[in-house]
């Protein structure tokens, strides 16, 4: 019998950042994205550079599970400015 452990897998995360815009309505409107990402620093270097053209922006992750299609809560990793509630 083997005493080596094999390291447990990190789950794979949805990585993603969304841009806002305001509507003549008023609504606010994504104008930018939803955009995965590669990394967490990744989407929040994207969301900073995306903060000064664009009402508000959200760079955010969640585990995923893609064998039972099961997403764990969101994490938010940068907001900037007017952005919807999250679901």
């Amino acid at each position: 019998m083997s005493d080596h452990v094999l390291p447990s897998q990190k789950k794979p995360k949805l990585i993603v950042v969304v841009a806002f815009d305001r509507g003549e309505d008023g609504e606010l409107f994504p104008a930018f994205g939803p955009a995965d990402q590669q990394s967490e620093d990744r989407a929040i270097r994207t969301a900073k550079a995306l903060a000064s053209k664009h009402v508000g922006v959200i760079a955010w992750s969640r585990d995923t599970d893609p064998a039972v299609g099961d997403y764990g809560p969101p994490t938010t990793l940068f907001a900037s400015g007017e952005v919807p509630d999250m679901e």
